[in-house]
């Protein structure tokens, strides 16, 4: 009798595919987990229990399909267990890259409860769309029909991405305006290439031009064009810009120079391995060769801080967080990869002075957690007398990041935000309070993950559909 296909999570081991040595890793930016094998695949996928409430489903934010796709790859049908990732997720294979699946899907995977070891869908995810790219399966974007209407979007993050996507998968005309000269937003810019290659990226970009998706780089909203000209020139407005003003430092000498916000120094990274031209990198102010460096904050841009540097040859790394590391908000999978690579982590401690000018110390000062607020976390508190400098040449602010005065900067007074400063948006449909005009992803949400703003892009575009469909209906009357 021939093995069954699934629910082998007793006979079959949890396994990741392959990592590379520390030693190695670190002497590059490309990424640190090899691709699975295809049996591997198979076979880790047949782990899935099938369970009747597929709870990794549930706490997706894109509510994947994730036990059927599952149960296709270890079936062999790879092709169709790509096709149904797809449907639901317009880039699978930056998700299984960068998604922090020990919160999200694996984390509330029912055999990792049951202490089996959850499976590694994030793994499975990225190898069914990296055979799809290699196998020839997915193609520049085809509409059946042409739409004339013509949507903008403002910002070529994921968000942005997904909504072009979408949209023109409908046949309706899509113009992205971005800042930059490379499309992907923080994907290419943000995010380093140990953890998701820039290709991976570029890739699906020109797959959106090749699709006819009119791509503009290097075009600021309120200095290159008016806000007024794009509402003008489109019969819709999506507003992608994420969420790029970092928050500061405060205390004595948080403006000494070697003080830099973590987005400067990891743009300029990522600029350095395209080869473009930084001079800031050449002349060391983003730069952390030779460096005692000291990242002060505990999300999954601070791993992104303290794994760069320690790959740009800093003598040493250390990263501060105020809490504990139970209750830090980035991924605990990147923080043992930080850990394996050399980073040293500072548990309940916080910058309460900087010493010099360029910096050469950090006052740091020792805490402890006090007593739950009414979310149940617990707010650090500063322990008397307990304080210490650490030697610091470069320091990096990885403390968030907030949005940017947009009806200021784009003259759009009739733009509402929210007392944080985000886009007041519908739920679900992203509908501002200026007709025509939606929003999506961080600008909407503050600070968060690529796949809510895929997901937000998404129901987004679906929304833009309805509504040119009623303009074109009172149209027509």
């Amino acid at each position: 009798m021939a093995p069954k296909p699934m629910l082998r999570f007793v006979t079959v081991k949890r396994a990741m595919p392959s990592k590379r040595p520390p030693d190695l890793r670190t002497q590059d930016f490309g990424e640190i987990y090899a691709e699975f094998a295809s049996a591997t695949a198979e076979e880790q996928a047949s782990r899935c229990s099938q369970c009747g409430v597929p709870y990794c489903q549930t706490h997706c934010p894109l509510h994947n399909n994730i036990p059927d796709w599952l149960r296709l790859t270890a079936k062999g049908r790879l092709r169709e267990a790509y096709e149904l990732s797809q449907a639901t997720n317009t880039f699978p294979e930056i998700c299984g890259r960068i998604c922090p699946q020990d919160r999200l899907c694996e984390g509330s995977c029912v055999i990792e409860q049951a202490g089996h070891g959850t499976v590694t869908i994030g793994a499975v995810e990225k190898y069914l769309t990296d055979t799809a790219w290699d196998e020839g399966w997915i193609a520049p974007i085809s509409p059946r029909q042409e739409r004339s209407e013509s949507v903008a979007i403002i910002g070529a993050g994921p968000g942005g991405l997904a909504a072009a996507d979408r949209l023109r998968r409908s046949g309706v005309q899509v113009t992205i305006y971005d800042r930059y000269d490379r499309g992907g937003g923080l994907m290419t810019y943000g995010i380093p290439g140990f953890k998701l290659e820039k290709h991976i990226v570029l890739r699906r970009i020109e797959q959106l031009a090749q699709g006819g998706v009119e791509i503009v780089p290097k075009c600021n909203v309120g200095t290159d064009i008016s806000f007024g000209e794009i509402r003008e020139r489109h019969d819709a407005v999506v507003i992608a810009t994420g969420v790029y003003k970092s928050r500061d430092l405060a205390g004595p000498g948080a403006d000494a120079a070697g003080i830099v916000r973590a987005l400067d120094y990891l743009t300029a990274s990522n600029r350095v391995e395209f080869g473009d031209d930084v001079p800031e990198f050449q002349i060391g102010a983003l730069n952390a060769h030779g460096k005692k460096v000291v990242v002060i904050g505990g999300g999954d841009t601070a791993m992104d801080c303290v794994r760069t540097a320690i790959r740009q040859g800093a003598s040493s790394v250390k990263c501060l967080y105020r809490r504990d590391r139970t209750n830090m908000p980035g991924s605990q999978r990147e923080v043992a990869n930080a850990e394996e690579e050399g980073i040293v982590f500072e548990w309940l401690s916080a910058p309460k002075a900087f010493i010099g000018d360029p910096v050469t110390n950090v006052r740091v000062q020792k805490m402890r957690l006090g007593i739950p607020d009414a979310t149940g976390r617990q707010s650090p508190e500063e322990i008397a007398g307990a304080e210490y400098d650490e030697p610091a040449d470069l320091v990096i602010k990885a403390l968030g990041f907030e949005p940017e005065d947009l009806p200021s900067l784009w003259d759009q007074p009739g733009l509402e935000v929210t007392r944080w400063g985000t886009i007041k948006a519908e739920f679900t449909t992203g509908r501002t309070a200026l007709d025509g005009v939606f929003a999506v992803g961080d600008i909407v949400r503050g600070a968060s993950l690529v796949v809510w703003a895929i997901r937000d892009g998404r129901d987004a575009a679906d929304a833009v559909l309805d509504y040119l469909d009623q303009a074109h209906s009172i149209a027509a009357q």
